[in-house]
Order: C-alpha cells, then structure tokens, then sequence
C-alpha cells in the first residue's frame, strides 16, 4: 500500500466524499475525485470555506487554518490532515514540550467534558520530509470533549484529544494541532446534513489562495471535466483508490505494473512507498538516484542534473464507468530540494 501525500508545486483540487453526502440532479466534474457519488451540488446556502496557510522550508510542506474549540472559544491552527482520524490540540498540561504552540486552557471552557482515559499516537510523519524512525513523531494524549467550530460548523460536545506531551520532531510547527478527516467517523459523521464533502484546493506558497471548503465545489479552482473514481474495498477510514500500475516516461516494469492501493494523505510531505517500487521508479529516471545513506529511508541525485532530467510519473486508475485515467506527478516535482547533510544532492519527493 502506497501514501500518496501531497507535495511540493502541485495546484490541487481534491475532492472528499465520506458515506453520507447531499444529492441534487447536478453533476460536476473534476480532475481527480475519491469517491462515486450520486450527484452533487455546487452552490449551497452557505459557502463554509477557511483559507489555508502554507508552511514553505524551501518547498511546500503543509497547509493549515484556523478552528476554535470550547466556550468562550479558543482559537488554534490546525492541519486538515485526510491521514488521521481525530482532531488534537496542545493542552497547557502539555507546557514546555508544547511551548511553541497556542495550548487549550480547559478551565477557560465552560463547556469542557473530560473523558478521563490518556492514549498514545505514533505519526508516519512529522513536519518534514524526514523519514521517520521509531516513535520519533509520537504524541501523548488525553480524551475530552468540547464545542469545536470548523468553517462556521459549530459541533457541541465533539470528542477529540488534548496533547499533553509530543517527542521534538512536533516542536517547531508552525501550527498548533491536527485535525483528522477521514472517509467516516469521529468529525465527518458529526457534520450537518449537505456539509459531510469538502474539497481542498493546495496551492504553492508562491501562488497563496489555499481552501479547504465544505458542501460546496469551487468551479473556478479548474478547468476541464471531473473523473469519478470509487473508494478502494474493503472500507477503510483511509481515502484509498486503486491503482492497475505505474509509468515512467511512459515506460513501466515489473514492479510497477502491479496492482496497488493508494492513499491520498493531506498530512504527508511526499509519496511513501516500498523500496522496490521505489527503486523501479528511480531506475526509469536515472541511474544516478542512489539512497542517501545519512537519512535512511531516503534518496538523493545530483542536484545539479536535476532541471534537465524528465521525470513524469504516471500513477494509472480507472474511473466509476470503468475508464482508465492517470494521475501525473510532473518532472518538476521530483526534486525537494538539497540535503543539508550534503548540499549537493538533492532528495527526491519519494520516501520508503
């Protein structure tokens, strides 16, 4: 199984579907979808739309905006993260480990349950593009329950976690929390009736106007005509298509023309994916796309060959009438820029 995140440069309009969604005798279309649906509206009574900030290290990392939790309400920036599945937020009890982060005072909110039962959360990733080792992103975590307000959608009693500890890799974000949005469960299913949609249009920071929109389809954010695709089966909570294989340049191999699962991760930096996929897709490219030794997990090329080297990668998946369509990740989207260990290699967008 594959994590396709969403990295750097690309203008994207990804559309989410959980189970439940509005209906109307209007179909629109767009480039990517990850979900058969009956029909969808594009205008709604309401346009619950919050604007996205970028976090830019030298490329595009994550893109996150601002709820509010408790009463009064607190505000807190949030990754919208389609790879998890609750909504997290720095507790005061979380103090110094937390010290960069805005932290919920709970005795501020006088709506505030606490559910009394502490967990821990381990995370694929956690800002960068660093492979992770371990319990290098974990995060420790109280259940309680409060008023969360996400767009102008107000959910009373909604349950989520309080981070109360989380390992250095967490320290330096420029935001807050996370806010899961899987296909069901926890958030989606708490959301009224015509909002349990949203699409997310993440642009580069050099481009800005990134949204994450609920119950609405933005026509202006693309051209051409939507491709619908069904959820993977079984069900998960994960957004999953399937994949009938892979090309390079439009060449493909063994490894690759295989089929697959793909995860489309909002909160990933880049695509994960096994060594050997990794390694056929790298050999298509170029022979001089070595692991990086120093960062395990990773690969590196001479930056300088990097502007001139194609590189398009074509991940194939067939629509809802069973048409075949590919998703392109384009030659300059392979570079995510140089390794501080060793300037001069640059590491590209795939991590095993």
């Amino acid at each position: 199984m594959a994590s396709l995140g969403m990295t750097t440069q690309w203008t994207i309009l990804l559309l989410l579907v959980p189970a439940v969604v509005a209906t109307s005798d209007v179909h629109h279309t767009m480039d990517l979808m990850l979900r058969k649906t009956a029909r969808l509206a594009k205008r709604q009574s309401r346009n619950m739309t919050i604007p996205l900030g970028d976090y830019f290290n030298g490329t595009d990392l994550q893109w996150f905006g601002n709820i509010t939790v408790g009463t009064p309400p607190q505000t807190f920036s949030v990754v919208f993260d389609t790879g998890s599945g609750g909504l997290e937020i720095p507790s005061t009890a979380c103090g110094a480990a937390c010290a960069k982060q805005r932290q919920f005072d709970a005795s501020a909110s006088s709506t505030f349950v606490d559910l009394g039962t502490t967990s821990t959360e381990v995370f694929g990733t956690c800002i960068g593009v660093t492979p992770v080792v371990g319990s290098d992103c974990s995060l420790t975590l109280r259940a309680v329950a409060d008023t969360v307000s996400v767009a102008g959608i107000d959910v009373s009693l909604a349950g989520f976690s309080l981070i109360t500890n989380q390992t250095a890799g967490f320290t330096d974000d420029p935001f807050d929390g996370i806010l899961g949005l899987p296909t069901s469960g926890d958030f989606a299913t708490t959301l009224p009736s015509g909002s349990q949609f949203f699409t997310f249009f993440l642009t580069p920071a050099t481009e800005g106007h990134a949204a994450l929109t609920f119950a609405s389809i933005d026509d202006t954010k693309f051209t051409g005509s939507l491709t619908f695709a069904p959820l993977a089966t079984p069900a998960s909570s994960a957004w999953r298509l399937s994949s009938s294989g892979i090309f390079v340049n439009g060449q493909t191999a063994p490894q690759l023309n295989a089929e697959r699962t793909v995860i489309f991760d909002t909160g990933t930096s880049n695509v994960l994916l096994d060594n050997a996929t990794a390694t056929a897709i790298h050999s298509l490219i170029s022979p001089d796309i070595k692991p990086f030794a120093p960062l395990p997990g990773t690969f590196g090329i001479p930056c300088s060959e990097v502007a001139g080297l194609p590189a398009n990668i074509d991940i194939a998946f067939t629509d809802e009438d069973g048409a075949p369509f590919n998703l392109t990740i384009p030659s300059d989207e392979l570079s995510l820029g140089p390794f501080e260990q060793d300037p001069t290699i640059c590491q590209t967008l795939i991590n095993v």
